[in-house]
């Protein structure tokens, strides 16, 4: 089975017409100011995992600022996965500063979503506000089952691209220890805080409940990262996500092709780690 954990979808209206949703909202005007910044619809999506052989997709969001935009975008996801029981499933999304946050999280929980993500600081990275901010959220997810929320990560150094956000090591590393009973995955390989997995003392027993998601590998990293996630000892934290639309499923296969894991190990990658993370797979 392959399980794509991380693709998008917007509401009908963003689909059909952008612009008018940049006003107040300065990280959807970052991300898609550009033409060529994708946004697909549910049929679309739907065509791809079937061209790519992807069984199940894990659906998400916008963290829109207007608390309206979030919740017509979280009942698109619902309708979405919905309609299509046997293929989508959807995680809850918005801006962790709205004050209704955690209501909605707890509200599309209910509903039928699988946990929260993909939450973003793009602004600000991950600082002492957002973890102030981050937490009546994590609280509900733990009352829920210990939900999954998936937020958004990237490495500190090299090239500066659209969402990618000033976030440190140091901070990553301050969500790990003041969440350490949530389950979270640091999407983008976790800005490669997976590294220090090796180190002799704190840090394998600080990530323990961190799980890492593929997306967007293919711009970042060359295919040895799964070696080195292998070498790591984390390759069962490695969740399979392409970031769909911005990549298709096959752009991840070559590279996974090109790295030195075993089938048993693609397989993991693949689906098998997503299945054991989240209990309606």
């Amino acid at each position: 089975m392959i399980i794509d954990s991380h693709t998008h979808l917007c509401f009908q209206a963003v689909t059909d017409d952008r612009t008018p949703f940049f006003n107040n909202e300065p990280e959807f005007k970052l991300l898609y100011d550009s033409p060529k910044a994708k946004i697909a619809t549910v049929s679309q999506l739907i065509d791809a995992m079937d061209r790519h052989d992807v069984d199940i997709s894990i659906l998400s969001g916008f963290p829109w600022r207007n608390p309206e935009y979030a919740k017509r975008n979280n009942d698109a996801v619902l309708e979405a996965v919905t309609a299509h029981p046997k293929r989508l499933r959807g995680l809850a999304c918005f801006d962790p500063a709205w004050e209704g946050a955690a209501k909605e999280a707890e509200r599309c929980i209910d509903a039928g979503l699988s946990g929260v993500g993909e939450l973003a600081f793009y602004l600000s990275g991950i600082d002492d506000r957002a973890i102030r901010l981050l937490d009546p959220v994590m609280d509900i997810l733990k009352r829920k089952g210990n939900l999954p929320c998936m937020i958004h990560t990237n490495e500190p150094l090299g090239h500066s691209y659209p969402g990618k956000t000033p976030v440190t090591l140091e901070q990553i590393d301050n969500l790990a220890r003041t969440f350490p009973d949530n389950k979270i995955i640091l999407a983008h390989w976790g800005g490669g805080i997976f590294f220090y997995h090796i180190m002799k003392k704190q840090m394998k027993e600080r990530l323990k409940n961190i799980w890492y998601d593929t997306a967007a590998s293919v711009f970042l990293y060359g295919p040895e990262i799964y070696d080195m996630a292998l070498k790591a000892g984390v390759l069962e934290k490695v969740l399979f996500g392409t970031d769909y639309p911005l990549l298709t499923p096959d752009r991840y296969y070559t590279d996974i092709d090109q790295s030195g894991l075993t089938l048993a190990q693609k397989r993991m990658v693949l689906g098998e780690n997503a299945r054991a993370l989240y209990p309606d797979l």
